[in-house]
C-alpha cells in the first residue's frame, strides 16, 4: 500500500536506486514481481516498494565473522 508521503520513482530513478538497468526494473514490473502505479501511460514505483524488495532479498551471513586465530585445537 501506498503510504502517505511516499514517493514515487520513475523508473530510471528506481534502476539508479537498485544500481541496475532500466531493462531490470521494466522485467520486474512486466513479470509483476513488483507493485508498481500507472498513471495513463507513465509508470510509478513507490519508495517503500523498493525498500521492501531490498529487505526480502537481503541475505544474512551463515556465521558470524571468525576470529583472528581461529578454533582452539
Amino acid at each position: 500500500m501506498n503510504k502517505q508521503g511516499d514517493r514515487l520513482l520513475t523508473v530510471e530513478e528506481a534502476a539508479e536506486r537498485l544500481g541496475t538497468g532500466v531493462r531490470f526494473i521494466r522485467r520486474l514490473i512486466h513479470e509483476r514481481r513488483i507493485r508498481y502505479v500507472k498513471l495513463g501511460k507513465p509508470i510509478r514505483i513507490p519508495e517503500s516498494v523498493l525498500d521492501a524488495y531490498i529487505e526480502e532479498r537481503t541475505v544474512e551471513p551463515l556465521r558470524t565473522r571468525r576470529t583472528r586465530y581461529g578454533r582452539a585445537a
